[in-house]
């Protein structure tokens, strides 16, 4: 029997490739959601990433829509299931919303995590791999950044709640001692499964770059906002580690195996180790694409570090996991995925 994986917010952008990846590694996701960040089809109130995941691969996926903070229906979940381990995404997630919204920040994010852990420990299940970011180091204070980087200096409460996640796991598994937890750091996802099938669709307006360059490209916006052009960079503009989301989801199963070595409460950067500037970016797209992607610079953001890459080599010593797809990949991906789905989930993609 292949062994069961409940994955909690995994109709959402990351979520949804994790699916993909376990299954095509012989797991059974077991998926949960509350369409905070998914988009439902129309077949049975099911999320449409996870539809098409059933048609791409013709399998069946078995998904719950709950709320973590929904106590008791995570309880339900758990006494009728035996899994192996958890993978748990579900969270709130846009850094500027946070900095308006702190409190439901905090509540959401924490008191789920909170939830989660409790009935995992009443229930025997003591296998975890956390979605965390690289936000929880805050400001660099050297570069590229290594798990021994100082955190919990975020600048924002999304990157404050990640932070706090990662204690409670820490503490908990310092506590139990039959505990198991990878907590996984993200640079910047972006890209898209090769087939189009599923991508990245936010809500609202992006709040990442490369969706924003993407809906300019498809022509759904009509101009990028660059903030700043005046940082101590190759051309002013900011420059960040941009990981492939295959090769992330990727990560997710190579900590999934980790897990199995009791390894304790184990800490890895994903990302590749290279940086890439806002201007960069949008002439890889613009390749990419073969479209122009008007932009004006605009002031620069508050809390928006100047350079922020990763060091990845650890999770490549001991999960024996790096990043394989470039940035002109990357783009190739994300581009396919936005033209055959010019308006993201919400309607069939076009033939």
């Amino acid at each position: 029997m292949a062994e069961k994986v409940l994955v909690t917010g995994g109709a959402g952008y990351i979520g949804s490739h994790c699916v993909l990846e376990l299954i095509d590694a012989g797991y059974q996701p077991i998926v949960v959601d509350n369409f905070s960040n998914a988009v439902r089809g129309g077949e049975g109130g099911m999320p449409e990433s996870i539809l098409r995941i059933e048609k791409f691969r013709d399998t069946n996926i078995e998904f719950h829509e709950l709320d973590l903070l929904d106590k008791a229906g995570l309880e339900g979940l758990f006494k009728t299931h035996s899994f192996s381990a958890v993978i748990h995404f579900a969270g709130l997630k846009a850094v500027g919303e946070s900095t308006q919204q702190p409190l439901r920040y905090y509540r959401v994010n924490l008191i789920a995590s909170m939830n989660l852990l409790e009935v995992m420990q009443a229930h025997g299940v003591h296998n975890l791999v956390f979605s965390s970011s690289a936000t929880v180091y805050g400001e660099p204070q050297r570069l590229p950044i290594d798990e021994q980087h100082p955190v919990g200096n975020c600048t924002n409460p999304y990157g404050k709640t990640k932070y706090f996640i990662e204690e409670m796991i820490k503490d908990h598994c310092k506590a139990e001692k039959n505990w198991n937890a990878v907590l996984l750091r993200y640079f910047n996802p972006i890209g898209a499964h090769s087939s189009g099938l599923i991508g990245e669709d936010p809500q609202g307006i992006p709040n990442n770059l490369l969706p924003y360059v993407a809906q300019v490209a498809v022509g759904r916006r009509n101009c990028l906002n660059v903030f700043g052009n005046d940082y101590d960079t190759l051309d002013g503009t900011g420059v960040r580690d941009y990981i492939h989301i295959v090769d992330l989801a990727k990560g997710h199963i190579a900590a999934l195996k980790k897990l199995k070595d009791n390894c304790g409460c184990k800490v890895y950067n994903l990302g590749t180790g290279k940086g890439y500037s806002v201007l960069q970016i949008v002439n890889a797209m613009k390749k990419a694409s073969g479209k122009e992607i008007p932009y004006k610079i605009a002031p620069r953001r508050e809390g928006d570090a100047a350079s922020c890459y990763a060091d990845p080599r650890l999770a490549e010593k001991e999960l024996g996991w790096k990043a394989d797809f470039a940035l002109e990949r990357m783009c190739e991906d994300i581009w396919r995925w936005q033209s055959m789905n010019p308006t993201g989930f919400s309607k069939e993609p076009a033939s």
